[in-house]
């Protein structure tokens, strides 16, 4: 490869100085009679002119590829290509400290938070889960969490810094109290700004939750929709996952806490629908890790770069030849291409 090969436009210049050789007005001598020269061998002053040329001609076509900078990469310095950008707005309201999410079969179960927590960081950082499921890490990708209950809070913004954002998200616990409703449509919201940082990545948005948007104000400041920011999503192409986190309703529920849930799942495929993403309902380890391997699959970049941090550079090699190419051909036409013509 070259540094510089727009110089490498430069090559005809190689002809144009042979050519202008071959053309050049050599000195000559007058001399009335020639016959003294008769026994000389014939030949020399052919080889010397077209050798000359020849040789001025590689010399400059060296100097041409020096120009352009030949070098070769050390695959070991490959800088690594960019990845897509992804935000995952994780619900931190008070249900999900509910201790009902089985993240090893056989094994006591964990709050829904911390299973979310693990299968992320599995998404994020690699390794396998006890199941066996196998995530690569994904240094490349920027990633970020927003978290949310009544309102929306950037816990980490966009880094490549990925043990930081982890954690972040190991630190994370439920809000209890008044801070404990689910405000899904101001979380998207303030995930898509956090994305907006991103430039010209493809961009991701995860949404796991356990239950329906339940933050409601009439008038211009109140929270948007689920719905409404999934159009927004939709019209910026960033694509969202949804995971529904919460299960199915005991079979002691009360119709309306059924019809609730049956709500708060139609609205998570609607989110995913609309932005061309895909919906989860993941109420264990196991589903969480499935959702989050299928999310990957479909969101991995296999790009090579073919930028490094160092190479050989060969471009003192092609100047040092064109400098021999020049010595030799002025000592050859001062020893034995030394002509009379």
């Amino acid at each position: 490869m070259f540094s510089s090969p727009e110089f490498l436009w430069l090559s005809p210049l190689a002809v144009v100085v042979a050519w202008w050789w071959l053309r050049r007005r050599r000195p000559a001598l007058r001399f009335a009679d020639t016959r003294l020269f008769d026994g000389l061998p014939t030949g020399r002053p052919r080889r010397a002119r077209w050798g000359g040329a020849l040789l001025r001609g590689l010399a400059a076509l060296a100097l041409v590829v020096a120009c352009a900078g030949p070098r070769r990469p050390d695959e070991r310095t490959r800088i690594p290509a960019e990845g897509i950008a992804i935000v995952l707005a994780l619900d931190v309201s008070g249900s999900m400290g509910e201790r009902d999410s089985v993240w090893n079969v056989g094994g006591p179960p964990v709050s829904r938070l911390e299973a979310a927590q693990r299968a992320f960081k599995l998404f994020v950082g690699g390794g396998d889960a006890p199941d066996g499921t196998h995530f690569e890490a994904r240094p490349q990708d920027q990633i970020g969490l927003v978290t949310f209950a009544v309102l929306p809070t950037t816990a980490c913004p966009l880094t490549l810094n990925h043990s930081v954002l982890l954690k972040v998200v190991e630190d994370e616990k439920p809000k209890v109290g008044i801070d404990a409703g689910t405000n899904v449509g101001d979380a998207l919201a303030e995930a898509m700004i956090r994305l907006e940082a991103a430039g010209n990545r493809p961009k991701v948005l995860i949404l796991l939750s356990d239950g329906e948007h339940n933050v409601f104000k009439d008038g211009p400041d109140g929270p948007l929709r689920p719905k409404q920011a999934a159009q927004l999503a939709a019209n910026l192409k960033i694509k969202i996952y949804t995971i529904d986190a919460g299960g199915d309703p005991p079979p002691t529920a009360p119709p309306d806490e059924v019809a609730q849930r049956a709500a708060g799942r139609e609205a998570m495929r609607a989110v995913a629908n609309l932005t061309g993403g895909q919906s989860f309902a993941a109420a264990s380890g196991p589903e969480l890790l499935a959702a989050y391997k299928e999310i990957d699959a479909l969101e991995k970049r296999e790009v090579v770069s073919f930028q490094y941090r160092r190479y050989s550079e060969f471009y003192p090699w092609c100047a040092g030849v064109a400098a021999v190419l020049l010595a030799l051909a002025h000592v050859l036409e001062r020893t034995r291409w030394v002509v009379l013509s």
